[in-house]
């Protein structure tokens, strides 16, 4: 349902379940959960890519499964772990990178959405169709795709459940780079690798402000800001990033 490979400070994750378009259910959202648990603390580990096997991303959420539930209160509990396993990735401290080809759909973009950065193929189709099923995103669509791309854009995508193609999502600012068809795990690789070199305190600090001081009114996230950076001043690696600027060396890292 989802592997884990590890390469050059990449943990590469791999929805495997191609039969089914990636489709995540329990079992995939379980795995997903206990792979953030295990890298956590991996000093080998320093940015994730997530990525799908055959043809697409992902489909969404696993309409199978749904379609067993019986109670309203299943189908609740199951947007809950759903919510909560993409919440423990957009909190994750090391940076992560959504490598779509294909398409993303539904829960597949919500996971997306939940990585720090995404990569796209030409020609990929990333959307919220639930409107089309007479219902809404559940698992944080609604709420972090108007975060990336302007409301009115948001709208459109959430209400009409239309999809946008990587060209569309990369003039809008939902995807970061595009990719040339065949290219999208090589691209997301490749910017992983550049979050990689970085130093593993900062790259956490990074996320913290940015996802954090949104919430907050300027002054408090400019104070934030400074408490933070004033920390990260007596750390090792200020020093070495000092010390590789002036020898004209990429820093040695190691997080402390």
């Amino acid at each position: 349902m989802l592997r884990v490979e590890l390469r050059d400070r990449i943990a590469v994750l791999t929805l495997d379940r191609p039969e089914r378009l990636n489709a995540i259910g329990t079992g995939t959202v379980g795995r997903l959960r206990a792979a953030l648990a295990e890298i956590h603390d991996d000093d080998r580990v320093r940015a994730l890519v997530l990525t799908g096997a055959g043809r697409a991303f992902s489909a969404g959420a696993d309409l199978g499964e749904i379609e067993s539930f019986t109670r309203p209160g299943q189908f609740r509990d199951f947007v809950g772990r759903l919510t909560e396993a993409f919440a423990v990735l957009e909190e994750f401290p090391k940076p992560s990178v959504a490598a779509v080809h294909g398409f993303a759909f539904g829960g597949g973009l919500e996971l997306a959405l939940a990585c720090d950065l995404r990569v796209a193929e030409r020609g990929a189709r990333l959307g919220l169709p639930e409107m089309k099923l007479g219902v809404l995103p559940g698992a944080g669509g609604t709420q972090r795709l108007p975060r990336l791309v302007p409301p009115s854009v948001a709208k459109q995508m959430i209400l009409t459940g239309e999809p946008v193609d990587a060209a569309r999502a990369h003039a809008i600012g939902l995807v970061n780079e595009l990719a040339a068809p065949g290219e999208a795990l090589r691209t997301a690789e490749a910017l992983a690798g550049r979050l990689a070199a970085g130093a593993p305190l900062a790259l956490a600090a990074g996320k913290r402000l940015v996802d954090r001081g949104l919430g907050m009114d300027l002054e408090a996230a400019v104070s934030y800001e400074r408490e933070t950076v004033s920390v990260l001043f007596c750390t090792e690696d200020r020093v070495e990033g000092l010390k590789a600027f002036r020898e004209r060396r990429p820093g040695e890292f190691r997080g402390v």
